[in-house]
């Protein structure tokens, strides 16, 4: 099935047609990964379409430029009031939003100086992981690639190039007929999924890998850490080796695309009775709740997109 674009997008200061947001092939970003993105998505809500914790992401935004010296020459203020330009110019509710800032075409060379172009892109998402996973949950599995040691490249920046790790986790899992690939950090511990966190379940509890597991610091993987012990559920911080994968009660993925995914298995081994479980249905509905409204949103997570 093809491709179905929007009809309009933001890019440096202003909306225009899909097909004019053009970038040249001599972009600093196009040779060397020198970009910086968030992922968001925006819930039709009974207050109307909001967007989730935007102002959060846009802040992640600045700080994963900071980290790769790229000026962004917008404000927070100015790239929110473009996500939610850039919904209503397509006419969506219920809607992913690319923000990215990159260099562009400038001089040549690792460190040459380029301008900084940004673009947010809105487009309609369903599951990321394919149709029914949120239900039925994925069947997933340990991929050959690590993630990257400490100090070399900073896994707590959302940059384009950190992806190529992702890319090879995420294709290798595809390859095998897995529906995504679990990656383990250069210790041999458990680090997250190709674009995702991760969550086990023991004894009624979650335990989540560490920030310095060469992971990123998802926003989703924050929103249910919150919820989590907003509820009574308790939530552990810790380095997992790779067999608490087989051991674990329940297990599940989160991130903005990917939500609240469910992993039944993973390489072929059953993960409790090989169906999702309680605790991952009640942190689904916690979830979820936010956005038909039978979870409080006590944070100011809710954005309007009228706003």
């Amino acid at each position: 099935m093809a491709q179905q674009y929007p009809d309009h997008i933001w890019q440096n200061g202003r909306i225009k047609p899909w097909a004019e947001a053009t970038v040249h092939v001599m972009a600093h970003a196009l040779h060397y990964g020198s970009s910086v993105f968030e992922g968001i998505r925006s819930y039709e809500t009974p207050d109307g379409p909001a967007i989730f914790r935007l102002t959060d992401h846009i802040k992640r935004l600045f700080l994963s430029a900071k980290i790769y010296d790229i000026a962004i020459p917008y404000s927070l203020e100015e790239i929110n009031a473009a996500c939610r330009e850039v919904i209503r110019a397509n006419g969506l509710t219920k809607a992913y939003l690319r923000p990215v800032a990159y260099r562009g075409l400038g001089g040549f060379g690792l460190s040459a100086e380029t301008p900084t172009d940004v673009a947010v892109a809105a487009w309609f998402m369903g599951p990321y992981l394919g149709a029914g996973v949120l239900e039925q949950g994925i069947d997933a599995c340990v991929s050959s690639w690590q993630r990257f040691a400490p100090n070399t490249i900073p896994a707590g920046a959302k940059a384009g190039g950190n992806y190529l790790s992702g890319q090879l986790v995420a294709r290798e899992a595809r390859r095998l007929g897995f529906g995504e690939g679990i990656a383990l950090a250069s210790t041999g511990l458990l680090s997250e999924g190709a674009g995702e966190n991760l969550f086990l379940v023991f004894d009624g509890a979650l335990h989540t890998t560490p920030v310095s597991a060469a992971l990123l610091n998802g926003i989703t993987r924050n929103t249910l850490i919150t919820l989590a012990r907003e509820n009574g559920i308790e939530v552990v911080e810790r380095d997992l080796p790779r067999e608490y994968l087989y051991l674990c009660d329940e297990l599940f993925m989160c991130g903005t695309a990917a939500e609240i995914t469910p992993i039944r298995s993973v390489d072929g081994k059953p993960v409790g009775t090989g169906k999702p479980g309680p605790v991952t249905a009640r942190m689904q509905k916690l979830f979820f709740g936010l956005f038909d409204g039978s979870t409080q949103d006590r944070w100011g997570w809710l954005e309007p997109v009228s706003g």
